[in-house]
């Protein structure tokens, strides 16, 4: 089982801190004390920098994610360095600023939320994002927390604040991540934990940062893979000929957190790549990874810059333990309970 199981790299266990999305002397209720609920992102934008030809953008249309059915504006899809969307923002780097703005079908206007000018740290870079994730996707919503993932050891978190649409920073910090295994992971913000995670490559650390502190010593949590498929050699050699990737996902509706371990190959065509297999490991809170072909009624959409899980009775065309693929190379629909391993 050397192909899912890696031996990973040593870290100093911290206690956590929370990321506050409210005023740092509120006395109101954190978002994760109340109940949530999740539904499908405006946009999905998809993208790959070094193929910017294969962008996808997928809209929320008619209880589901589809593709964009018209050709969107010049300045849409030629925006410098469209990094991917998060919570329903498109996210870009232009002239070392991150842009999240929403766009409006054929509309040419946008609601634009602008960072602060991007520092590299000793030793890191600013110019490749990975990812970026953001706490709330509401444009009213008084505080808002971002974080920008880059290629490398670099983690920047900033607050913001809106009053009457002006955007204003209030707090930010830029974490140098001494771990390599998080190096080209995505972060995504963590609604039960109210802070930002990252897992690691091979998926046995997933890490937590906070705002105002774990700097250098994030919050980590082991996991213990558990149920592992046997599998046939067949099926072992082409898993280890695929690219693998892990994404965390959270359920708001139930409180529960997946890994779903992406393996991808390059397809008959050459330039694309093709889903081989899915594998998908429940986690709980003491670091147990269990893997299962059966999560309940939820479903799960993935993409490389952001994943989310949603009631499958809320989304039209899709079943319970289905996990919907929204890439550059392809847009498919995966059964995990009739994936097969010997």
């Amino acid at each position: 089982m050397s192909l899912i199981l890696n031996q990973p790299s040593e870290l100093c266990l911290r206690a956590p801190v929370l990321v506050r999305c409210s005023p740092l002397h509120s006395n109101s209720l954190s978002s994760a004390s109340l109940p949530q609920t999740q539904t499908l992102p405006k946009f999905i934008y998809c993208a790959d920098p070094c193929r910017p030809q294969l962008a996808r953008i997928m809209v929320r249309r008619d209880g589901d994610m589809i593709p964009l059915d018209f050709d969107p504006p010049y300045d849409f899809m030629e925006a410098p360095e469209l990094i991917g969307s998060t919570n329903g923002w498109i996210t870009s780097l232009v002239d070392g600023r991150v842009c999240l703005y929403t766009h409006r079908g054929k509309r040419p206007d946008h609601e634009r939320i602008w960072l602060p000018a991007l520092e590299s740290l000793p030793l890191c870079q600013a110019q490749v994002v990975t990812n970026v994730a953001m706490s709330s996707s509401s444009p009213e919503e008084e505080y808002r927390v971002v974080a920008v993932k880059f290629l490398g050891p670099q983690l920047s978190i900033c607050q913001l604040i809106s009053r009457r649409h002006a955007q204003v920073e209030v707090e930010g910090i830029h974490i140098r991540i001494s771990n390599p295994c998080f190096f080209s992971s995505p972060v995504m913000y963590s609604e039960k934990e109210d802070m930002f995670r990252i897992v690691g490559s091979g998926g046995h650390l997933v890490g937590s940062w906070d705002l105002r502190k774990h700097k250098d010593t994030p919050k980590i949590q082991r996991l213990q893979f558990q149920n592992l498929p046997e599998l046939s050699k067949a099926k072992r050699e082409l898993l280890y000929s695929c690219k693998t990737s892990e994404h965390l996902v959270e359920s708001r509706t139930t409180g529960e957190t997946f890994m779903v371990k992406w393996y991808k190959r390059t397809s008959k065509t050459i330039e694309r790549m093709e889903t081989k297999a899915l594998m998908v490991f429940k986690i709980d809170e003491e670091g147990n990874a269990v893997y299962t072909q059966d999560i309940g009624d939820l479903c799960i959409f993935l993409t490389m810059t952001e994943s989310f899980c949603v009631p499958a009775c809320s989304v039209r065309h899709m079943r319970p333990s289905r996990v919907k693929i929204m890439d550059v190379d392809e847009i498919t629909i995966v059964d995990l309970a009739a994936q097969k391993w010997n």
